[in-house]
């Protein structure tokens, strides 16, 4: 009887699969989506969103800055790290009613943004010096 019972059963070889790579591949688990209870912090509180009082920290007053005010039309700010250039010069000409010709960046040694803003031909760079307080 037994005889005839391993007859009827096919007996078939356990496959392997053959891997031709070395990096075995983890499979990937059920992730479920989260439900929390409560938000755990709010993203609108930890970004502060740049206006253009935030923008301008304040006007630049070393020798080098004041030359460049008599010389080449351009004023100096020490601005927020997180603005680019069309940022910074909207803020100045929102601020000073100036029209910005071109603005120049750099990024400081002690992690400052430094700014230089052209002034049109038709503005004075040393009036609007004046007129913030710079001179």
């Amino acid at each position: 009887k037994i005889a005839a019972n391993s007859v009827k059963k096919a007996t078939t070889a356990k496959g392997y699969r053959i891997r031709h790579n070395t990096h075995f591949f983890r499979g990937r688990t059920l992730a479920l989506p989260r439900s929390p209870k409560y938000k755990r912090h709010l993203r609108t509180a930890l970004s502060k969103k740049l206006d253009k009082f935030s923008i301008i920290k304040y006007p630049l007053t070393t020798e080098k800055s004041m030359k460049m005010i008599e010389e080449i039309n351009t004023l100096v700010f020490i601005v927020d790290s997180r603005a680019n250039k069309q940022k910074i010069a909207r803020a100045v000409s929102e601020m000073y009613d100036v029209k910005c010709v071109r603005v120049n960046t750099l990024n400081r040694p002690d992690g400052l943004k430094k700014a230089y803003v052209r002034l049109s031909p038709d503005q004075d760079a040393l009036d609007v010096a004046n007129k913030i307080g710079i001179i």
